[in-house]
Formats: structure tokens, sequence, C-alpha cells
């Protein structure tokens, strides 16, 4: 036998055994606690679905998984942390559409939003809502585009932070109306709403499970919601394409992620219990109480989605001519 054919064996043998063990670990995976990491402080949908996803796990395999909220830079200071983490399913995230946006918003980012992460599913996609301060003197959509350009410059608009899902919509909506109106960025949803609460902002444009509950006490008033179509969860409420802005069309996907390389068998046993678990009728009821759709799709899609996100936003963004350096 030639020194070749010897080397080519043992070279076969070597990754038919590594193939085994990956195998195995993944079969055993997970026997540690398992770090969920959200690019959000506590309060808002990413943060709520992390918790409620985290117990999903917690009870399918007995194993706790920690919440750990790195807010910041428009979800990329959590995004690099994962980006960087071992590919051993120990370490996962849970993100939105904002993750797609960054591509288009920093001119240079210390990951790839596309070849630094692996995609598991995205676990629901929610529609957001134009919200205002009761004192604002505009009930509709339509009303405020007005009052806006009766007043350009003087209604200022709150958002989670810079680059967010939430900036990105009003700079959209501002694009699309032909209205001017102030950015005023905080640092995550909780804030933003206690201020708009407060009086102290006059709009935002935030994902209905965390605002419609505002909406329905009489605290903030509804002013559209940013999909074509009226929401199933509050059908009374128009959308800001019928009000005013046509082609207004937009909703949050929220997807659990990996860091790249983690092996193809563990994120298919995260993928499989996420969406069992997205597909329960406790999740779905939840689900639509909140203006959320389940989605539960496959990785292959989910990286599909995101990759058409990148191109759309980074088209809207250079519009919109803003950067975050």
């Amino acid at each position: 036998m030639r020194i070749g054919q010897v080397i080519y064996g043992a070279l076969i043998a070597t990754a038919a055994a590594s193939g085994l063990a990956g195998l195995a670990a993944a079969q055993e995976y997970p026997t540690k606690p398992i770090r969920l990491i959200v690019p959000f402080p506590p309060g808002g949908v990413a943060d709520i679905w992390a918790r409620r996803f985290g117990q999903e796990l917690h009870k399918a395999w007995g194993q706790q998984v920690v919440i750990d909220n790195r807010p910041g830079a428009g979800t990329t200071l959590a995004a690099n942390i994962v980006s960087k983490a071992t590919s051993d399913g120990y370490t996962i995230y849970i993100t939105n559409i904002g993750h797609s946006m960054s591509a288009g918003l920093y001119r240079k980012l210390p990951y790839d939003v596309l070849a630094d992460f692996a995609p598991i599913t995205v676990v629901g996609d929610v529609t957001s809502v134009l919200a205002a301060n009761l004192g604002l003197p505009a009930s509709s959509a339509k009303e405020l585009i007005a009052y806006a350009k009766a007043k350009p410059g003087q209604i200022n608009f709150a958002s989670a932070g810079n680059g967010t899902a939430s900036h990105l919509y009003g700079e959209y909506m501002k694009l699309l109306a032909h209205i001017d109106m102030v950015h005023v960025p905080y640092k995550g949803t909780a804030p933003a709403l206690t201020d708009l609460l407060a009086g102290r902002v006059s709009l935002i444009i935030e994902p209905m499970p965390s605002i419609l509950p505002h909406i329905k006490a009489g605290k903030l008033k509804a002013l559209g919601v940013t999909t074509a179509k009226r929401a199933s969860a509050a059908p009374e409420i128009p959308s800001i394409a019928e009000s005013g802005v046509p082609g207004f069309d937009v909703s949050t996907w929220y997807g659990i992620l990996a860091p790249a390389q983690t092996r193809r068998p563990i994120i298919k046993k995260l993928h499989s219990e996420l969406v069992r678990s997205v597909q329960s009728r406790e999740m779905k009821e939840r689900f639509a109480a909140e203006g959320a759709e389940p989605v539960g799709n496959t990785p292959e899609q989910f990286s599909a989605i995101i990759k058409a996100d990148v191109e759309r936003w980074s088209k809207v963004i250079q519009k919109t001519g803003i950067v975050i350096n």
C-alpha cells in the first residue's frame, strides 16, 4: 500500500471519528446552562419572548436558560458577542429585523451579518403601531401628517435607540410622507415608553405587544399600524398606508440565531424544540392576544429573510442618509 493511500485512509478515519463525536455531543446536548443573549434591556418584546422561550427550553431539557441582556449600539454590541462566541450551542441569540438593518447603517461592523451567524428560526412576526401621547393634537396618521407639515421640525418621535427598527420605521415614514420630525433615541423600549406616557416625547412606532396594553388602557393614542392590512388583534386601528402614506408596509420579525459553525445536529435540535413551542396552542393564543404571528420557519428560510432585508433596508438607509459610525 502506498504512503498516500495510508494517509488518505487515516484522514477518512479521523473525519469519521470526528463526525461521530460531533453527533454524540449533539445527542447529549445540552449538558449545562444555555446563555440566551438579548440585544435590548428588560421590558421589550425581545426580552419578554426570550424569557418565554427560555422557560420552554428549560422545561424540555431540564437545563437553565440564562437571559443575558446586552443593550446598546442598535443590537450590534450583542451581535458582536454572539459572533465571537464558541460555536457549541451554549450561546444563542434572539434579535429582530434590526440585525439586518445594521448592515446598511454602519460603515464598518466587527462581524458579518450573514456569514457569522447560523439562523435557527423566526419565532414570530409582529405588527408595529404608531402611537402618540394623549396631548398630541392628532388622532390618526392623516391628521399627524397634516400637523407635521404645518409645524416642520416641531414634532419628535422616540425610538429604542439609534439604528433600531423603531428608529428606521420613523425615518421611513418621514421619507414616504414628506414630513420633518426630530428623532429622540433611548436605550431601549421601556425608557422610551416612560417618556412617551409622560408627554415628554410625541410619538413612537413600536411592536404591538409592548404598546397595545397602554393603548387599551387609554394612556396612549393609536394612530395607525405599520402593515398594509389592519391587525387582527386590533382591527379598529387603521393602517398607516390607508391613512395617507401609501406603500408603507413593514413588520418586525423576531428570530433566534447561533454563532456560525455551530454543529448542524445542534441547530436541528434547537430548531425542533423552538418550533414545537411556537406551534403549541398556548403560545399561539399568547401571540394572537399580543398582535403577533407565530412563524417557526426553517433555518434556510430565515437566512433568506435576513438576506432580503439587508438589501431592502440598505436602500432605504441610503435614501434617508442615515449613517451611524
